[in-house]
Order: structure tokens, then C-alpha cells, then sequence
């Protein structure tokens, strides 16, 4: 499938300065403060995010919790899909999950790909794979345009 084209801004900055933006939103999210992580728009469709597991993250059994799993995947997805679209704010409507292995400590990089979807839905997958780069978890999301402007957040800057 070749995906919509991102290049279209309604300001004329182009596909960078949409990806630098999604990444500077990212990094304001309040949520981010507890999953201290860094989002990377490596390509229209593709995106990646990088966190170190630790001790902070732990279920009662020693291993990361699963919040910390979903979180990462369905944000990979999501801004996989978002660099797609440079007017609207993407919402998540579905996102299914599977756990493939117990991570405990070290760097975990999550990486999402747009899927399908043009115009008002897409569909995106992500997986997450740890520092020996065994696949820790996967998961597909369906993602919708709303009704809220990119250009009205205020973490989505434009480099200038």
C-alpha cells in the first residue's frame, strides 16, 4: 500500500517539520513524565520509541506490568499513523494486544507501522522487541481523525 501523502501542510512546512512536531507533542504529554521515553518519526508510516524498563514498572511478580506494554505499543502505532495526517489529532478507538515475553530491565525499543487507511480511519501495527532483540509484545491499533487541530495544541511546534 503507499501511504497518504504527509507532505501536504496546510502552512508549507513540509513532512519534517510535521514529524519534529509530533515528536515535540509526544514529548510535552504529561503521561511522559512517568514513561520517561523518546518518540522518533523515522518515516511517513513509521515511528519509533525507545525507554529503558526498570524496577519502576514492576507487577508484584518481578517483571514489567502490562500498562507500560500497551502504552508503548499503541503510542508507536498511533504516531505511525498521526505522520500521515498533518491537520488532525488522531484518537485510538481499538488496539489489540499480545505479550510474547516477560521484560524485566534494559533498553526496549517499540517500533509502529502504518497498515492501511487514507482519510478518516487507519489501521497501524507495532511491536516491541527488548536489548537482546527478542519481540516482547505486538499489538494492531485502529485509529480515527477527530475534530482536534494539530496546530491547536500546544505541544505540537513547528520547528522553526
Amino acid at each position: 500500500m503507499t501511504p497518504p501523502d504527509p507532505a501536504r501542510q496546510a502552512d508549507g512546512s513540509g513532512q519534517h517539520a510535521h514529524f519534529r512536531a509530533l515528536e515535540n507533542l509526544y514529548a510535552s504529554a504529561p503521561i511522559n513524565a512517568l514513561f520517561r521515553s523518546r518518540l522518533e518519526i523515522v518515516a511517513a508510516g513509521h515511528a519509533r520509541i525507545t525507554f529503558d524498563a526498570d524496577e519502576r514498572y514492576f507487577h508484584a511478580a518481578g517483571a514489567t506490568h502490562g500498562t507500560l506494554y500497551f502504552k508503548m505499543l499503541d503510542d508507536a502505532a498511533f504516531y505511525a499513523a498521526n505522520s500521515l495526517v498533518s491537520d488532525r489529532f488522531l484518537l485510538t478507538t481499538a488496539f489489540n494486544l499480545h505479550f510474547t515475553k516477560p521484560v524485566r530491565e534494559g533498553r526496549v525499543v517499540a517500533e509502529g507501522k502504518w497498515i492501511s487507511g487514507k482519510r478518516r480511519v487507519f489501521i497501524a501495527e507495532s511491536h516491541m522487541v527488548d536489548d537482546e532483540g527478542d519481540q516482547i509484545g505486538r499489538g494492531t491499533g485502529t485509529f480515527m481523525r477527530s475534530h482536534i487541530a494539530l496546530s491547536g495544541l500546544d505541544g505540537y511546534r513547528l520547528p522553526q
